[in-house]
């Protein structure tokens, strides 16, 4: 029997938290924080996610088997280093393998040495603003321009004209929006097609893919308006097909392990691929060192198998590739945020409506805290309403969804109508 810490307070590490609590193989479960909605998977420890060495200490005491880290920010900063240090098995990667999130030109470099398909770019430095603005000048257009470092999935700018790439580079190197994150930047070529999130569980060598998921970067309908950390996400996405899966494992996912360990970065946890579907095939956006949100509420639901067995497999470095599989079905969640994200926003707003039961329904708390026996909005996105299918019928799971959204209220809601459409020309 395992004993399992998960880090993280987010949807992500309730999703996380609720699939390992079905398996078989548990003994006991604690969330390090935690949230409101993880209390039913597990016990919450109150613990800060940054504070490795209570981390550590907890784990020791608790005779934890397992560590799974939900954020990137704890695995680039060398918990998982510090964790296996101790002889505690971690899922997710050390920091130098964490990098491939950290920084994106890193992650770049490695894709162009490895010939592994992604958009072309171009690398400048703050002390470099005079030669960034020739190249924009010269630049077809649109373009994306991207902050090296970590800046909460909100460091990517799109950009349709020259003044709006002169615009977003004042405000990245001189207003310094995303601070020591944007100290260096990408200008990339813009890719046209769908997006699609595919996660590889891997022990460093060997790997499966989990079902393609489809995130909504944009706050608004119709993909309008700011990139957020996500405003919603379906599963499993219709435009990657298994021959396109295949192509994914075999030109991206296979040779980024390679390339990774054969530089003595080699990766243990969830590589989560960023793509585009081009007309030439599937081009590597971004790579992350952990479990997409809100993608992973939409695909761990449709995973059957023991969850902690696939994880527990690739943390000692014998991935177990039978412990899961899909189950057929398919998922949508929209996220409800707080009006004003992803930009400033109040919180401490009382949440009504979560004692509905909706058949088919998972309440994800993304961010909220619970005083006085009442649950309160404490973050910019504060739930995930999923819908969870056994069979493949999208459209019913959209309905089914909002279905749920409309029985819940907090001042100043917020949610996107569309999550989803974007499947049904494939179907």
């Amino acid at each position: 029997m395992i004993n399992v810490a998960v880090i993280g307070s987010g949807g992500r590490e309730h999703a996380i938290a609720l699939k390992i609590s079905d398996s078989k193989l548990l003994n006991r479960l604690f969330i390090i924080p935690g949230n409101p909605g993880t209390k039913s998977a597990g016990k919450n420890i109150n613990i800060n996610a940054d504070d490795h060495q209570s981390i550590i200490e907890f784990c020791k005491e608790n005779k934890i088997d397992l560590v799974v880290v939900g954020p990137e920010k704890p695995l680039v900063d060398g918990l998982a280093d510090k964790l296996r240090l101790n002889s505690i098995n971690v899922f997710g990667p050390d920091a130098l393998a964490a990098e491939i999130e950290a920084h994106k030109i890193f992650a770049k470099q490695l894709l162009t040495d490895n010939h592994i398909p992604t958009a072309r770019a171009a690398k400048f430095s703050s002390k470099e603003f005079n030669q960034a603005e020739k190249y924009l000048a010269d630049s077809v257009y649109p373009c994306v321009i991207k902050a090296d470092g970590l800046a909460a999935g909100k460091g990517v700018i799109i950009c349709s004209t020259f003044n709006q790439a002169y615009a977003a580079l004042d405000s990245i190197f001189k207003k310094r929006i995303f601070g020591s994150a944007g100290d260096n930047i990408l200008i990339e070529e813009f890719m046209t097609g769908e997006e699609a999130s595919v996660f590889a569980i891997t022990d460093g060598k060997e790997f499966i893919c989990l079902p393609a998921a489809q995130d909504h970067k944009r706050i608004g309908d119709n993909d309008s308006g700011k990139n957020t950390g996500g405003m919603g996400a379906y599963a499993p996405a219709p435009i990657v097909t298994p021959e396109l899966m295949t192509q994914i494992e075999n030109l991206i996912i296979k040779p980024t392990l390679k390339a990774l360990d054969s530089i003595g970065r080699k990766f243990i946890g969830c590589l989560y691929a960023g793509l585009m579907l081009t007309d030439e095939g599937a081009k590597v956006v971004e790579f992350n060192c952990r479990f997409g949100d809100p993608e992973t509420q939409v695909v761990l639901p449709l995973l059957e198998g023991d969850f902690l067995q696939l994880l527990f497999s690739a943390a000692i470095g014998e991935l177990d590739k039978t412990s899961v599989k899909y189950n057929g079905g398919c998922s949508v969640c929209v996220v409800a945020s707080s009006k004003g994200y992803p930009d400033s926003y109040e919180k401490g707003f009382i949440i009504k409506g979560l004692e509905s039961k909706i058949d088919d329904v998972i309440i994800y708390h993304a961010g909220t805290k619970e005083v006085d026996g009442n649950i309160l909005t404490d973050g910019g996105r504060v739930l995930g309403i999923t819908s969870v299918l056994k069979t493949n019928d999208l459209k019913t799971a959209k309905l089914k969804a909002y279905e749920a959204l409309n029985k819940i209220h907090f001042d100043g809601m917020y949610f996107r109508k569309d999550i989803s459409d974007k499947a049904f020309s494939h179907i």
